[in-house]
């Protein structure tokens, strides 16, 4: 039976109780994280957010009543306890914060029974993620688990200190809006007043940060609850949170000089890692051509090579057709793996496949030197030890080669070389290695939509000196864009924004946009733009991301409290689900059976 709370009032949190308490009284509430009765003297791990508190019970200090209480103590009960703090009487436990002290009951109250949970409430728990998901209060429960959550809060916290301390103001945008065209899909809500017509849910503040510049806000952020209808990846959510930011009267430098400075804190405060500045830079042509990514991970080496010129004279076909149609060989050196299995070698090349690979060419160098090779008798001799020279090929090495379309080589040897870094464990979690990536390309072409789309988006201002190529070649021009990048993740990006009328009339001419339908989907903000609109630029983090990478996990549904899973559903909530006839009623809205397959 559940007791009351009443003239009782919690003095600590159990790992708030130290040495420095012992001989003095203290009252700590939590749950029963295990109970275990010697006979004549029980023993119970009390838990609460901030860790674990051993009580003991005796029945000479706390009386039968509350002895009695204390031999039904189960996993999960809620519990109060005042008593005695003291020097452990067994061992030091150095697993524990409060490890060498105990508080002896003098008196205990059963807040709240428990049903057996449905899996233990532990760190680094082995339930399955479904099960944990669905009961995801419990889960909740877990040291880790609140670890991660304390973290982001914590994160949360120094971020708007520090950028209040830089002058910048957070300020709220609508979360119902107008839908726009580019990008990943929006989720639509039906308006009730407004037949017909939906709001956005938004994807980002893009378009309301730009408005407050030309409002004159010089320097805004939020911590922006955004919504993407995309499929979901270990770090991809339909709902996540963005720490999103604007500057007015700067360039790139002036963005990355203060973000920069938020990262050294938040590591240094969060980690205690030091963040060496200035952050290292490299272009995005540069990146894709050294690690086949543009958002590298720089904790290990495995540098793709280009070797096209070495080898396009050779006669072997799969190297010289992709020569002859625009392609290039690259190839990577796993150092030290020349004794590689073929077996291995062969699961690799299947690996490679999934990326576009037709194959995977290699030579396997043993440690006199001889070598085995998949193509070495299509290759004379000064060919193939010209190619191995040139990969700085030494005994006991093992060089993959891919030829194709650009395209196709980054994305098969980027992949490889993070697949052949997780074999060697070459990939520290606690080594933190930051990246700016830079000038992207402004537009990419969509074979899917038969014209160039955003890479970023169309407010982004293109580099000035590539502005003359804009209508000519638009693939060759470059954007005033930004990423920055943690370990092979992106954490966030962002752009200079194109401040000139003329400009962003030209962007929505090469995007394929009529002046009509640019006004009908950015009207407010072309309109905006006729009185004086600062030179303004931005960047939004994906908070989840961040504390993700800080706390060393593999998935961001590790630091969010209610995630959804693959299918962008809620295991807990059954969320999506059906609403009422009468609700849809209401909004003019019908569902369309949808059609039965008939099997033939």
């Amino acid at each position: 039976m559940a007791e009351s709370m009443i003239g009782l009032k919690r003095s600590h949190r159990c790992t708030e109780v130290t040495t420095a308490n012992i001989g003095r009284e203290v009252t700590v509430m939590g749950w029963v994280q295990k109970s275990r009765n010697k006979g004549g003297i029980i023993f119970v791990d009390l838990r609460d957010r901030s860790g674990i508190l051993q009580i003991i019970f005796e029945e000479s200090d706390c009386g039968p009543e509350n002895f009695a209480k204390a031999e039904k103590l189960r996993s999960e009960f809620v519990i109060a306890v005042t008593g005695r703090v003291e020097a452990r009487s067994g061992a030091v436990n150095e697993n524990l914060a409060t490890g060498a002290i105990e508080v002896r009951a003098q008196s205990m109250r059963v807040l709240a029974e428990s049903e057996t949970p449905p899996f233990p409430i532990e760190e680094n728990s082995k339930t399955k993620e479904e099960l944990r998901l669905k009961y995801r209060f419990l889960d909740l429960r877990r040291p880790d688990i609140q670890r991660n959550l304390i973290t982001r809060s914590r994160v949360a916290t120094l971020t708007r200190a520090f950028l209040a301390e830089e002058g910048f103001l957070e300020i709220e945008t609508p979360t119902l809006i107008k839908s726009t065209p580019e990008g990943a899909r929006d989720y639509l809500v039906p308006s009730r007043v407004h037949p017909g017509s939906f709001y956005a849910l938004p994807q980002s503040p893009q378009l309301f940060k730009q408005l407050l510049m030309c409002s004159g806000y010089d320097r805004y952020f939020q911590l922006a609850r955004c919504y993407r209808d995309e499929d979901l990846r270990a770090d991809r959510q339909p709902e996540f949170t963005q720490i999103d930011m604007e500057l007015s009267f700067v360039d790139v430098d002036d963005v990355l000089e203060v973000n920069e400075r938020l990262l050294k804190k938040l590591f240094k405060e969060i980690c205690d890692f030091d963040v060496q500045l200035p952050i290292q830079r490299m272009t995005w042509q540069e990146a894709m051509d050294r690690f086949g990514s543009d958002k590298p991970d720089l904790r290990f080496g495995m540098e793709l090579k280009n070797v096209s010129d070495v080898v396009k004279d050779c006669e072997f076909v799969v190297f010289k057709g992709a020569l002859e149609n625009g392609g290039t060989v690259r190839g990577i050196n796993a150092q030290g793996q020349g004794h590689m299995p073929r077996k291995k070698i062969d699961a690799l090349v299947e690996y490679a496949k999934g990326f576009g690979a037709k194959g995977l060419a290699y030579v396997a160098i043993a440690e006199d030197g001889t070598f085995k090779s998949s193509f070495a008798k299509f290759m004379k001799e000064d060919e193939m030890n010209a190619l191995i020279a040139a990969m700085g090929g030494q005994p006991g090495d093992l060089l993959l080669f891919a030829a194709d379309r650009n395209k196709v080589v980054y994305d098969v040897l980027g992949n490889l070389r993070l697949e052949l870094a997780r074999q060697l464990d070459l990939l520290k979690k606690d080594d933190f290695k930051f990246l700016w990536v830079t000038e992207f390309p402004l537009l990419e072409y969509s074979e899917e939509e038969d014209r160039y789309v955003a890479m970023h988006h169309p407010f982004t201002m293109p580099m000035d000196e590539d502005l003359q190529y804009i209508d000519t070649d638009p693939g060759r021009v470059r954007a005033k864009a930004y990423d920055i990048v943690l370990n092979g993740v992106e954490l966030g990006g962002g752009s200079v924004r194109i401040h000139q009328a003329d400009i962003q009339s030209k962007m929505f001419e090469v995007l394929g946009f009529s002046p009509e339908r640019a006004q009908e989907q950015f009207g407010f903000l072309l309109s905006a733009f006729k009185y004086g609109v600062p030179p303004h630029a931005g960047l939004a983090y994906g908070l989840d991301r961040v504390v993700m990478l800080m706390v060393g996990s593999d998935s961001i549904r590790d630091v969010i409290a209610f995630p959804k899973v693959k299918d962008a559903s809620c295991l807990m909530t059954e969320a999506p689900a059906p609403v009422d006839g009468k609700q849809l009623e209401e909004l003019g809205i019908e569902i369309a059976a949808e059609e039965a397959v008939v099997e033939s």
